[in-house]
């Protein structure tokens, strides 16, 4: 199957809410929701996707923004991030509150679970969407969050895109179910700093397990909306990955499909 578009992958048209949304879905085993990053579901987020269809996982790649399965022009993608920005499902900015396209994503989570089983599911965002994977543990199915490289609110670095209702149930849902989320982020992210990842272990304590790479192992040579308007590094599991045995990168994705195997698929020496 070719890393450039999305063979392999079933596109089904999700109506949840009241709202219609296209999911790109392959694989088997228990459910991982892989959220794109702005500008959408690039070759790099379905090669990701792979990754973790091979780990032994059914991926569910929901369309948000952009063009599925493409890396848009710079001129295509910019207008994407602006449209992203004031559409009524996201709050890009400080003072919004949490997304309300949180709300279809924990139903999509629960959809996936119903349809592949296992003790839950997984949630992997980035950037723009890094903080929904924490959103969605509201979700009673979602337990295995990966927050990569989370930007949101884009205004305040040491905010979170929650509101303080939904920052109180997680942190008491963290406790009562004992989970933890893995976050990921470069040192030198100016989209995604370390006031944001001490707000997230401000609000979960040691449950926060935030891991920071160094930026001078990032994809010197990312496509280019990376390198014309991000302009940092930034995406640790895609665009800025360097695909090399041995790479913090691949060392970084190994420890997410590691993370995401030890709570959503079962323990051969306890079968």
């Amino acid at each position: 199957m070719s890393d450039a578009g999305l063979d392999g992958f079933e596109r089904r048209v999700l109506s949840l809410f009241g709202s219609e949304k296209a999911v790109h879905v392959a694989g088997q085993g228990p459910a991982v929701v892989v959220m794109p990053e702005i500008p959408g579901i690039s070759p790099d987020v379905v090669r990701f996707a792979r990754w973790v269809c091979d780990a032994g996982f059914t991926v569910y790649v929901p369309s948000l923004f952009g063009v599925d399965g493409a890396y848009p022009t710079v001129e295509l993608a910019e207008p994407i991030l602006k449209r992203a920005c004031v559409s009524a499902e996201f709050r890009a900015f400080a003072g919004g509150g949490t997304s309300p396209v949180a709300v279809w994503l924990r139903a999509l989570a629960r959809t996936a679970h119903d349809e592949c089983g296992g003790p839950g599911v997984g949630a992997v965002g980035m950037c723009f969407t890094g903080n929904f994977a924490l959103s969605m543990t509201l979700e009673p199915a979602v337990i295995a969050p990966v927050l990569g490289q989370p930007s949101l609110p884009f205004d305040d670095p040491g905010a979170l895109e929650l509101s303080p209702e939904d920052a109180a149930a997680i942190r008491e849902r963290f406790e009562r179910d004992g989970l933890t989320a893995l976050g990921l982020r470069f040192d030198n992210d100016k989209w995604c700093t370390g006031r944001r990842f001490a707000a997230y272990t401000h609000l979960l304590g040691d449950r926060f397990d935030g891991r920071v790479l160094p930026g001078a192992s990032a994809n010197p040579e990312p496509p280019p909306f990376f390198r014309d308007l991000v302009q940092t590094p930034h995406s640790v599991l895609t665009a800025h990955l360097v695909d090399e045995e041995g790479h913090p990168t691949v060392e970084a994705r190994d420890e997410v499909l590691g993370f995401l195997r030890s709570r959503l698929l079962p323990d051969p020496t306890t079968a």
